[in-house]
């Protein structure tokens, strides 16, 4: 199934992450990451940012952090793990913790890819919480498979890659507001080595 941009004009100026020349993620938006390693991305952006991370996550979902897998990347204090009870408390807590403009980077950790409704609130609670201070908070949901929440930013797939001599993976930007699709095979994280791929069919 093919996913349309929503419109290569971009939603507004202002700060982005950037990971590499052509990889970059706006602030004060909302992005989604899918794949087998949507974590490892996670981690990967917490690299290139200062301050907390919030981790929210819901109470039954077995696959937690692990400080020993967090190390490569980020010290494990940085990170306040939150435990919701419901999808709805998660969503919820994502969408304060973005409005409060203090946290650079707040990750949801769901199941299944949200609403459009749900979506649109998460990118209006990012654009308050960077007008009301000066951090532009970045929101990143997690979700599994290929994803496909709608209205995010950006959708990027990370998958493990094998390779004999260093840890490698497979970066897809499946869609954004004003990109093309293009994939990278990365190695050496969190300070990242790219080498561009063939285009997905």
């Amino acid at each position: 199934m093919t996913t349309q941009l929503l419109g290569r004009k971009a939603h507004r100026e202002g700060p982005i992450l950037s990971l590499a020349t052509d990889v970059y993620l706006p602030k004060a938006r909302l992005h989604e990451a899918c794949g087998a390693a949507r974590r490892v991305f996670a981690l990967w952006l917490a690299a290139h940012l200062d301050g907390p991370v919030f981790w929210i996550s819901p109470k039954w979902l077995p696959e937690q952090l692990h400080p020993e897998g967090v190390l490569p990347f980020i010290e494990p204090d940085r990170i306040i793990l939150v435990r919701a009870e419901t999808p709805e408390d998660v969503l919820a807590c994502t969408e304060e913790s973005l409005r409060s403009g203090h946290v650079p980077l707040v990750v949801a950790d769901i199941p299944a890819p949200t609403g459009l409704t749900a979506v649109r609130r998460l990118h209006l609670a990012a654009e308050s919480g960077a007008a009301a201070t000066r951090v532009a908070p970045l929101g990143l949901i997690l979700t599994p498979g290929a994803g496909g929440a709608m209205g995010v930013e950006a959708r990027w797939q990370l998958e493990p890659a094998f390779d004999a001599t260093t840890p490698s993976w497979t970066l897809t930007r499946l869609r954004a507001r004003t990109a093309p699709v293009k994939r990278w095979k990365v190695t050496d994280l969190p300070a990242a080595k790219w080498m561009p791929l063939p285009d997905p069919a």
